[in-house]
């Protein structure tokens, strides 16, 4: 798992709309990374959800949260139409498959998934907090904001 304090690695992938999303383009704000291991199970949908629902607590504490799977885009797509999803981006690390997971120590070579993780990056670019969650544990989102309020 990548270390609090380190410069969080960039990168561009495309969410569930198509764009391409990037974490410099975030200069500024802070970004919650929230890494579900894959698209259409129940932990990973609830996940998903609470970003969507808790969106305007995170903006009013100068966050984006971010969803990340190793799941291509066409499918995070259909998974945010089936869950309702407009404003949370869901993006696809798909290929290379899971590089960006690997960047942040987070990859499962020998299941070829994410594992379940929250990281928040800094205004600055810098990884502020790292919290990993067992694959069948849904995160505590109370948890998590008040995580991105204390950094």
């Amino acid at each position: 798992m990548i270390a609090v304090g380190a410069k969080a690695p960039d990168f561009s992938l495309e969410d569930q709309n198509g764009n391409k999303v990037t974490l410099s383009q975030f200069k500024g704000k802070k970004v919650l990374l929230s890494w579900h291991p894959l698209a259409w199970t129940s932990v990973c949908t609830d996940q998903m959800r609470a970003l969507e629902a808790n969106k305007d607590k995170f903006a009013s504490l100068n966050t984006v949260a971010l969803g990340f799977s190793v799941d291509p885009a066409p499918a995070k797509k259909a998974w945010a139409a089936a869950l309702c999803i407009k404003d949370t981006p869901l993006l696809a690390d798909f290929w290379p498959h899971g590089k960006v997971a690997q960047d942040y120590e987070l990859f499962l070579e020998d299941k070829g998934i994410s594992g379940r993780a929250n990281i928040l990056i800094d205004e600055e670019g810098r990884v502020a907090w790292v919290k990993e969650y067992p694959i069948s544990q849904l995160p505590d989102i109370e948890e998590v904001l008040r995580a991105v309020a204390e950094h």
